[in-house]
């Protein structure tokens, strides 16, 4: 009878070997298994469920060579051996399996060993990173180190930290509200506030990722002991995080604990001040030194710090924020699509001298292993160059989201090019994409202050999740002060910080990206300021009409650089708004100057918390010549994002002048309670005129929709009526003059104080268009689906319908077909946040081809009968 291998024996066999790393890992392994009740790889490669199972798994290895991951279980592990007692961490055997993820199909588990101790490492996607470290006595003594091991077999997912990357990022973010907040009430300036709590965040990051050493007592990072060491006392708080900064700074020691910090240098620690916070906000400062900071996801890190530190973005705190997906969007097919087709002609190039390199190597002929070898580290540095050469500019870069990810994306590619197996074998180049490659704009100084440490830590954090940080070159920062900036991206301002009627200068870099502001145009005013939109309209007075909206300033301002070949590439977001009316000028000009490349016609997207539609959109200046559109390839992409037959073209029909207007603007509380309505329609005048002339039934785009069934009435005293003549009608003209006159006698505009009695825009031609009509038709200005409606006269129509001038089925029956609804969705334009189309009389119902010309129609054509009919059966339903 066998002897039962217990968890005791194994360790007792395992406690003190001397064995080398080869001669002692598969042995080791083979009890592991043992220990566990698990087959032990063999010769076929593949365990009990099919899933490949090997010692020395091939990989291609740094310093050129073979090399091995020294257990693989697919989809489970990778475990790497190291001698036991020669490293003083398991770091670098670590490291070693970072680079090689890729490769192994990313396992969920990284595992690393000396025999002595163990470190499991999880390795899932956009999760929280977790070790379990144990020691080969605590296998014994611990049942739940063996319930890791049998896992790492059986069901790794039970390792799984169960708390991802957005939960992290999100913890860390609230923490700092209270620290903002405690500044704030000593009313410290936005920039101070942001530029305080960035050293603060980076510290905390640096600490997790190793960058900064333990503190003396070694439990905890050295910042994170001094705000529990200091968390009661905040003078000395400070004076000890100064003695940090500083140290960060010039790369020195802490004198009073003797500890060398690393060179960080940088502008982040050029000002090594340290405010004095409250306990509360210490205590919160505590709480986030507690979380992992390695594993905060960069892509939303800004976005979410950035609410936390501004009041007036607060509500947003539990919102959406805008994805690294979408983010890809974007960044792939403008900046990574023409290094891929770089990539794959230099891969078909490789793939023709690899095997006369392999035929070298076997026949160990010195004089081809060297030309054949130079020959791929040529093909290889040609790319590996434009990588490391290319730059990238957001114009309004917000926290820094879009930077981030355009690095991360190089970041990416050069390791998947300095690790293929086209090269395998030969000296390995060190990563070299880097932070100074990114460039930005942006107003805001909290969010350009995060912007620059949202850059660095994605950086860094790359640098070490994929094996390259152990070690780090000194100055860990560098000053990119100068590549992101803190100012207006439109407009620019003299020395005296005063606006100037001149467009700014965007640095000069190859690719443009970003998700410029959305402001729609009837918004600005109240926004940006009447002084701010009279510059900004003068400065691109000519190319940019006053009623466009504000990102087609951001448009114009890319396009001038492709033009003067300063950039190559540009990839911007807007609202879907874009397509439509003046705002689609834009886009005529890149056009007719350059060329859309991508483009994404109508998408959802996260803006301040909420949901918008959006067009995104590329450029350049013709040289592409791959396009697509909503992800399908297509010919061509016209001015409002089709690919269809181009309607944009289509020019106004004088035969459909005068036919739709706008309805009547109230300025002012002119509507009536039905109430009301009923007493003043029944009271008599004096002048024996009823008041039927003034009180009337009103409608706006609600109603239409039939979001209120309610009768709604209105004062109106028609348009050109003189005050005497409103008099006539005695309780009208006293409720106006109650109500109306108080407010409009003090209106900027002389008109509207002059004839306050009247509403604030008559719509004198829509009211002679349809006198005499007993219906016309109307359509809401803003709606969802695109619907038209009887109205009876005398009722009134706001501004936010538009009127047809005609009374015949026909011509309701031919607004409401499939092709003048997509006629007009292709020809208007899209409200505010883009959720809403709109009709623009002038786009698109002047523009459009109706069967016949209006007032020109064959009354006795079978097509004319057969669409009265079947929109007068339409209505009747």
């Amino acid at each position: 009878m066998s002897e039962i291998f217990t968890p005791q024996k194994f360790v007792e066999n395992w406690r003190n070997t001397e064995l080398s790393e080869r001669a002692s890992y598969q042995a080791h392994f083979m009890e592991v298994c043992r220990l566990i009740g698990y087959e032990t790889p063999t010769g076929t490669g593949e365990d009990k469920f099919g899933n490949r199972f090997v010692f020395e798994r091939s990989l291609k290895k740094q310093q050129g060579g073979q090399g091995f991951a020294d257990v693989f279980l697919e989809g489970h592990f990778a475990i790497e051996y190291k001698a036991p007692n020669k490293y003083k961490d398991l770091r670098e055997a670590y490291d070693q399996l970072l680079q090689y993820r890729e490769q192994l199909n990313n396992p969920p588990l990284l595992i690393v060993t000396d025999i002595q101790n163990w470190e499991i490492h999880t390795n899932f996607p956009n999760t929280e990173k977790r070790v379990y470290a144990f020691s080969n006595e605590e296998i014994a003594t611990r049942s739940v180190v063996q319930d890791y091991l049998r896992d790492i077999f059986t069901d790794p997912a039970k390792l799984h930290p169960n708390r991802n990357t957005e939960q992290v990022t999100a913890d860390a973010a609230k923490g700092f509200q209270i620290i903002a907040d405690n500044m704030r009430q000593w009313q410290a300036d936005p920039e101070r506030i942001a530029h305080f709590l960035t050293k603060l965040v980076f510290c905390l990051f640096a600490e997790d990722v190793s960058l900064l050493p333990s503190g003396p007592r070694g439990e905890t990072g050295i910042f994170s002991e001094i705000i529990e060491q200091n968390r009661q006392d905040p003078k000395q708080f400070v004076e000890t995080t100064e003695y940090l900064f500083k140290a960060m700074a010039d790369g020195t020691k802490i004198p009073f604990v003797n500890i060398p910090i690393p060179y960080f240098n940088g502008s982040l620690f050029d000002d090594v001040s340290v405010e004095e916070l409250s306990f509360d906000a210490l205590s919160a400062l505590e709480t986030a030194s507690r979380l992992n900071w390695e594993s905060v996801e960069p892509a939303i890190f800004g976005t979410l710090f950035e609410r936390s530190l501004d009041p007036e973005k607060r509500a947003q705190l539990g919102a959406h924020y805008t994805s690294r997906e979408d983010i890809l969007l974007i960044v792939n097919p403008v900046l990574m699509r023409p290094l891929e087709r770089e990539w794959e002609g230099i891969q078909a190039e490789a793939e023709k001298i690899r095997p006369k390199y392999d035929e070298a190597l076997a026949t160990s002929n010195k004089r081809n292993q060297t030309t054949y070898a130079n020959q791929l580290k040529k093909l290889r540095e040609e790319m590996l160059t434009q990588l490391r050469d290319i730059t990238v500019l957001d114009p309004a870069c917000g926290s820094g989201n879009f930077l981030y990810v355009a690095l991360r994306r190089l970041m990416d590619m050069e390791k998947e090019v300095i690790k293929h197996p086209l090269f395998s074998g030969l000296l390995e180049p060190f990563p070299e994409v880097h932070p100074r490659q990114m460039y930005g704009i942006e107003i805001n100084p909290i969010a350009h202050a995060l912007a620059s440490i949202v850059v660095w830590i994605g950086y860094l954090q790359w640098r070490r999740t994929n094996g390259y940080l152990t070690t780090p070159k000194e100055p860990i920062l560098e000053d990119i002060h100068e590549n992101i900036l803190n100012m207006d991206a439109i407009l620019a301002y003299d020395e005296n910080k005063n606006l100037i009627q001149k467009r700014p200068i965007w640095q000069n870099t190859d690719v443009i990206v970003g998700n410029p502001p959305f402001l729609g145009a009837y918004k600005m005013r109240g926004e940006l300021g009447g002084d701010y939109l009279d510059t900004l309209h003068t400065a691109y007075s000519g190319e940019i009409s006053g009623s466009a909206d504000l990102v087609t300033y951001f448009f114009n301002q890319a396009l001038q650089k492709v033009k003067n070949n300063e950039t190559k590439r540009v990839g911007l977001i807007s609202t879907n708004s874009i397509r439509g009316g003046v705002n689609r000028d834009v886009l005529d000009d890149i056009k007719s100057d350059g060329d859309i490349f991508m483009a994404w016609s109508d998408r959802n997207w996260i803006l301040d918390g909420a949901a918008v539609r959006v067009s995104m959109i590329a450029f350049d200046d013709g040289s592409e010549t791959e396009k697509t559109l909503d992800g399908e390839p297509v010919n061509v992409i016209n001015p409002d994002l089709t690919s269809s037959v181009d309607i944009t073209v289509a020019e106004k029909l004088s035969a459909n002048s005068n036919l739709a207007f706008g309805g009547t603007k109230k300025g002012g509380a002119f509507n009536i309670t039905e109430q009301l309505a009923v007493e003043m329609l029944n009271s008599s005048n004096a002048s024996l005129r009823p008041n039927r002339d003034v009180i009337k039934p009103w409608v706006n785009g609600s109603i239409l929709v039939g979001k209120n069934v309610k009768t709604t009435w209105i004062i109106d005293f028609g348009h050109d009526v003189s005050e005497d003549e409103a008099k006539l009608y005695e309780a009208p003209y006293a409720y106006v003059k109650e109500n109306i006159y108080p407010i409009r006698k003090d209106n900027n505009m002389e008109s509207g104080a002059k004839y306050w009695w009247l509403h604030s825009v008559t719509a004198k031609n829509m009211r002679s268009a349809i006198e005499g009509f007993k219906r016309y038709i109307a359509t809401p200005r803003v709606s969802k689906y695109r619907l038209f409606v009887w109205i009876n006269s005398p009722t009134i129509a706001d501004d936010g319908t538009y009127v047809i001038a005609r009374d015949d089925d026909y011509f309701f029956g031919v607004l409401h077909s499939k092709l003048h609804e997509v006629w007009s969705l292709r020809m208007g334009t899209w409200l505010g946040k883009g959720n809403d189309p709109r009709y623009t009389p002038t786009t698109t119902f002047e523009t459009f081809p109706f069967p016949w010309s209006p007032s020109h129609e064959d009354t006795s054509h079978p097509a004319y009968v057969a669409i009265s009919q079947a929109a007068q059966q339409l209505h009747e339903e």
